[in-house]
């Protein structure tokens, strides 16, 4: 997935918003196989388990234990046809959680090759709070950053000022 870039910006934005929310202490079970991301969790220190690569539209055991005391999930949920079911099935107390904000300039990503690596949703920021909201979360931090691209053009202008990423600090009402 990382073989022609590697999205360091996006994973220093992510880990200093982990950081600031959850301590090294703290179980965190993280949606999704191991990935660069979950490796860098480790390294700096967090206790970390990932998924095994099940369908989580489906399947729900891994988020139904109280073994946890975080579930995290960066990239995961615009994949999920339904992320509601699983959203409401998570026992931790705490959720830190990115998704890619939908751009009105650019269609939803999907991968001709890799049936696992397209987007169902890309959401607004009011769509992914509102899912948060009905599944019983309460936000407590988010932030929103821009991802811009080394190209030239008018979308890639749009890219340096349009909000890409948006991170989410949760806890269970």
């Amino acid at each position: 997935m990382y073989e022609q870039s590697f999205p360091e910006e996006r994973f220093q934005k992510t880990l200093e918003f982990l950081e600031n929310h959850i301590s090294r202490d703290e179980r965190i079970l993280d949606l999704g196989v191991p990935n660069p991301f979950s490796k860098i969790m480790e390294k700096e220190g967090f206790e970390v388990t990932n998924t095994s690569g099940e369908d989580l539209d489906d399947h729900f055991e891994a988020v139904q234990t109280t073994s946890y005391d975080c579930v995290t999930a960066f990239e995961i949920f615009e994949h999920l046809l339904a992320p509601y079911n699983i959203l409401k099935e998570i026992k931790a107390a705490k959720l830190v959680v990115s998704v890619p904000l939908k751009l009105w300039f650019a269609p939803a990503y999907r991968s001709k090759t890799d049936p696992w690596d397209r987007h169902y949703h890309e959401f607004e920021k009011w769509q992914f709070d509102w899912l948060l909201e009905k599944t019983g979360w309460q936000i407590r931090d988010s932030i929103q950053w821009a991802h811009p691209v080394n190209k030239i053009g008018l979308r890639p202008i749009l890219r340096k000022f349009t909000p890409r990423y948006y991170a989410v600090y949760a806890e269970r009402i």
